[in-house]
């Protein structure tokens, strides 16, 4: 009958409101072309998690076999600890990458966005044109980190982003390829040291194209924003 088993494509949840603005956003930047898009860092925070279990592993045995060792699945409580990871990245050149050990406060993104988003930018857009992207997470919008993007505001724009966006964000892609990787990995990482050269290993071996490929796509992802009228688009 043409049903087939498929994965649930992943789409943010959105309110009325949600859509308007979203749409707003996609309007305003619906003449952007990939040469305003190359002059974007974009950012996000993703969590890594030692023994990642998604539920995909699947293996061949006789029906007396399910304690052999071969045919089993070991897991932890709580999936073995996990850590933040926050990184940017431009059509141009891969940022550093950032880890956070508990919860990301706007101390901590502060320190983050004066002592590496600041001299990257400074580098990177030194005519001052850049754009810095962040999704709308308290520790972005806390009151002491945009009052150091007012202060600031000569060097780089700070993109007004849409809440609920991350199928707009590319970084989300870059992402899911670092894992991706990881997941592929035998043996895999067995603490947090070793998880967290994986994700620095994974992520450096990520070919420019790709990346520069995933800023190309903006104009898509707009365009598919529009089509939707503010809906939910796929990432």
């Amino acid at each position: 009958m043409g049903y087939g088993s498929r994965r649930p494509v992943r789409t943010p949840l959105l309110s009325a409101v949600t859509k308007i603005k979203r749409l707003q956003f996609a309007q305003e930047h619906k003449d952007w072309t990939v040469k305003h898009w190359k002059k974007v860092m974009w950012s996000n925070e993703s969590r890594f998690q030692l023994h990642h279990a998604d539920g995909r592993v699947r293996i061949w045995r006789k029906q007396h076999e399910s304690m052999h060792p071969t045919c089993m699945s070991t897991t932890l409580q709580a999936g073995g600890g996990s850590f933040m990871v926050w990184g940017m990245f431009s059509w141009h050149d891969l940022g550093p990458l950032i880890r956070v050990e508990q919860c990301l406060n706007s101390t901590t993104y502060l320190s983050i966005v004066a002592d590496q988003v600041h001299p990257i930018m400074l580098m990177a857009y030194s005519n001052g044109d850049g754009f810095f992207q962040q999704d709308n997470a308290p520790c972005h919008s806390a009151r002491i980190v945009q009052e150091w993007f007012q202060e600031h505001e000569g060097d780089f724009t700070l993109l007004r982003w849409p809440p609920q966006s991350p199928d707009l964000n590319p970084i989300e892609r870059l992402w899911d390829e670092v894992k991706r990787v990881i997941r592929q990995l035998v043996p895999q990482p067995s603490n947090h040291t070793e998880l967290d050269s994986a994700i620095h290993q994974a992520r450096c071996q990520i070919p420019r194209i790709t990346f520069q490929h995933l800023v190309e796509s903006m104009t898509r992802k707009i365009a598919a924003v529009l089509k939707a009228k503010g809906g939910p688009t796929k990432y």
